[in-house]
This record gives structure tokens, sequence and C-alpha cells, in this order.
């Protein structure tokens, strides 16, 4: 199966197949055998290629937070229908979705807002622990879809955003 994940700001695309042990990652020419095994204490044993390494990992929706070797790094699964989008000349940052099933607790932007990257836009509930949506890309907020209160399921399109126009230019 085809997957592609954003490392920092790098874009990886790899075909993953199952093996009787875990997965075979496929890249290029090369066939990689790799497992993933969780252990009882929360941390996990990833074998990549008969080498193993203990690892954490924690998930938040599409992003995947993994400490290894010291270094902590973030991934995040891209959706083949939200590549395909950017790749027509839309964007997936075009949209803020719900990374949880939750509620809107509180809400830091209205139509018609200029927002900047990583500024505070909503304030989610989901299970009794609060999370901060913030904007994903500079721009300016289109519609907002959920009034404080109401609820949504997990992908649920909670914010759209347009390009801020510069000049004669967008953004």
């Amino acid at each position: 199966m085809h997957h592609a994940f954003k490392l920092e700001e790098n874009e990886y695309n790899l075909e993953l197949s199952r093996a009787p042990a875990g997965y075979r990652l496929h890249l290029a020419d090369r066939t990689i055998p790799v497992n993933l095994h969780l252990e009882d204490d929360g941390s996990a044993v990833l074998t990549v290629n008969g080498r193993s390494e203990k690892v954490l990992v924690a998930t938040r929706g599409d992003d995947v937070f993994i400490h290894l070797g010291g270094v902590g790094y973030q991934l995040r699964y891209e959706h083949p229908l939200q590549r395909l989008a950017a790749q027509a000349q839309g964007s997936a940052e075009d949209h803020v979705r719900a990374p949880m099933p939750g509620s809107l607790v509180a809400l830091h932007a209205k139509p018609g807002q200029t927002v900047a990257r990583g500024e505070s836009l909503l304030v989610m509930e989901s299970m009794k622990m609060e999370t901060t949506i913030a904007a994903p890309r500079d721009g300016v907020i289109e519609t907002v879809h959920f009034a404080i209160g109401q609820t949504f399921d997990r992908d649920a399109l909670l914010l759209s955003l347009v390009a801020m126009v510069v000049e004669g230019k967008k953004s």
C-alpha cells in the first residue's frame, strides 16, 4: 500500500506490504523488513532490517511522535485525497480538520481574520483533555464551521482558510 509521510518539511513516499513478522518497506529498488512491537511499559521496539532499538511512540490524529536514539521526531501521515488536492493547485492546509472527535470550547478566530502559521485558532475538548488547534499556514479565515459547545467527529472540517492577497499577489 502506498503511503506519504512528512518528516519536518520533507515528504517521503513509500510502499508497505505485510510480512510474516511485521511489514516490508519498499524504497526504490530496496525491500527492508520492519516491525514495531509494543511493550507493556508503553515503549516499543522498532526493528528495521534486523536491527532493533527501543522507541517511544505517541499519536495525535495524523501526527506520530517518535523518540528514537535520544532524538524526537514528528511524522505526519498525509491522506491521499489531501495530496491530490494539493497537486491540483488546492491545498490540504486550506482546511483545518479535527484530529479526534470532540467539542469546541474556545474560538480565537473569526471569518475575515488574518492568521499566521502556528497561531491558535481554537481549543477543542476530547475525553476531558483540551487541545489547541493552530493555523497550518498564513491565511485568512474564510469559514468557521462550528460554534462553541457543538460536537464533531474525527476529521470534521473545523475552519477553512484562503490565501492572503498582498499587493495583488496570493501568498
